[in-house]
C-alpha cells in the first residue's frame, strides 16, 4: 500500500509538543483511545509507517490481515474456506518487526462474514471454529491485546431466527440451544489459542431485544444465545468489552452515564449467567468523528468545521466524557477523514483529540 503522508507542519508540531505528557500518562494508564475506521491498516502498512502513526493521539489500533497468497482473514472467517496459521506468516512477521511504543493495544478485526453456515451443520461449523482459532493465534503470536469482534450482519442474517434456512422446521428454542452450543465452541477454540484474550464487541446484549420471547422476532435475537455460549466457555482470564457502537453520536455526560449503567447492570440481567457477566464484561464507547447518522453522507466539511456534527470542540468534549465513563476503551470511528494519511482531516481535530487524551482521568 502506498502511504502518502500529508500532515501539515502545524499538526505535527502540535502533536509532538503534547506528546510527552500524553504518553507519559497513557503508558501506565487504564484508559485507552483506539483508532478504527475506513483507513483500517494491515501489518505491512503499520511496519512501514509506525513512526508517523505514533505521532497521533492513540493508544491502539484495529487492523486486518491478508494471507500470503490472498484472502482476507477478517472478512472470510465465518464461511467455508479453511485457513491455516502458516498462511499469515508474513503478517505475523511484520507485526513482530514493528517497533510499537505508543500503539500498545492492538486488535485484529474479526467479522461474522460471509455468515453462510447453517447452525446445525457440524462439519461446516468445525471450519468456522478452526478459523477463529487461527485468528486468535495470529493475535497471540503477534503480541496483540485481542480481537475486535464485529457482529454486524453485513451479509447473511445469521442471528435472525426468521432468516434461517430451516427457520420453519425448527423452533426458536431449538435454535437458541444450538446457537449457544456454537458460542461455546467458538470460545473454546479461541481460548485454546489465547486463554487471556480481550474480545471487543461492536455490540453485545443491547441489540438482542431483551427477553427470549421478544428476541424471536429481532434481527439480532440469537446473538444473545451466542454470547451466552461464549460466557459459558470463557476462561476467568478472558475479558469482554461491550464497545457500545450506540455511543457514536453521544454529546452529554448523561448519555454516557446512562449507557454505562445499562451495560454494567441492566444487561447483566439479560445474560444467562449474570454473575459471570459482571465479572468479565467491561463497558466501552465508540465515537463517530464524521457522524452522518442523519443519512447525509456529504455531511463532512473540511472548510467550515461548524457544519460538522462534531466540531473540534464537540468531539473533544465527547471523547473526554467517554474516557471519564469507560472502564478502559474508547474508539474513534471515521469514514471520510483518514488519520493515517491525513486525507480530509483538518488539523483542528488532531489537536482536539490530543487535548482530550491529555485529560484522561485517573484510574477508577
Amino acid at each position: 500500500m502506498f502511504f502518502r503522508w500529508t500532515l501539515s507542519a502545524l499538526v505535527a508540531a502540535a502533536v509532538l509538543a503534547a506528546g510527552h505528557s500524553v504518553w507519559a500518562q497513557s503508558a501506565g494508564g487504564s484508559k485507552k483511545l483506539i483508532e478504527w475506521g475506513w483507513d483500517e491498516p494491515d501489518p505491512k502498512f503499520m511496519r512501514q509507517n509506525i513512526a508517523k502513526m505514533e505521532l497521533l493521539p492513540f493508544d491502539g489500533v484495529i487492523f486486518h490481515v491478508a494471507g500470503n497468497r490472498g484472502g482476507n482473514l477478517s472478512w472470510e472467517l465465518w464461511g467455508s474456506r479453511k485457513f491455516e496459521l502458516a498462511e499469515f506468516s508474513r503478517a505475523i512477521d511484520d507485526l513482530k518487526a514493528t517497533p510499537f511504543h505508543r500503539l500498545t493495544d492492538r486488535f485484529l478485526r474479526v467479522n461474522v462474514t460471509p455468515g453462510n453456515v447453517d447452525w446445525f451443520d457440524d462439519r461446516a461449523w468445525d471450519v468456522v471454529a478452526h478459523n477463529f482459532a487461527v485468528a486468535a493465534q495470529v493475535a497471540k503470536q503477534a503480541g496483540c491485546t485481542g480481537v475486535m469482534f464485529d457482529v454486524e450482519q453485513y451479509e447473511k442474517q445469521l442471528f435472525n431466527y426468521g432468516k434461517q434456512p430451516q427457520g420453519t422446521g425448527k423452533t426458536f428454542d431449538a435454535y437458541r440451544a444450538q446457537v449457544r452450543r456454537r458460542g461455546r465452541q467458538w470460545m473454546k477454540a479461541v481460548d485454546a489459542s489465547y486463554p487471556d484474550i480481550t474480545v471487543l464487541l461492536t455490540y453485545a446484549y443491547s441489540i438482542t431485544g431483551g427477553g427470549p420471547k421478544v428476541r424471536e422476532g429481532e434481527s439480532y435475537g440469537l446473538l444473545a444465545d451466542f454470547l451466552d455460549g461464549m460466557l459459558d466457555e470463557a476462561t476467568p482470564q478472558t475479558k469482554f468489552v461491550d464497545a457500545w457502537e450506540g455511543a457514536y453520536g453521544y454529546r452529554t455526560q448523561e448519555q454516557f452515564q446512562f449507557a454505562y449503567a445499562r451495560i454494567k447492570r441492566k444487561l447483566a440481567r439479560v445474560a444467562a449467567d449474570p454473575e459471570k457477566y459482571r465479572r468479565q464484561f467491561q463497558a466501552g464507547f465508540g465515537i463517530w468523528l464524521d457522524n452522518s447518522s442523519n443519512g447525509n453522507k456529504a455531511a463532512w466539511h473540511t472548510d467550515d468545521l461548524s457544519k460538522n456534527y462534531f466540531t473540534p470542540g464537540g468531539v473533544e468534549n465527547s471523547v473526554r466524557l467517554a474516557l471519564a465513563a469507560t472502564d478502559r476503551y474508547v474508539w474513534i470511528y471515521s469514514e471520510q477523514p483518514r488519520w493515517w494519511t491525513a486525507d480530509r482531516l483538518p488539523p483542528a481535530y488532531v489537536d482536539a483529540l490530543t487535548r482530550a487524551r491529555q485529560a484522561i482521568p485517573p484510574t477508577r
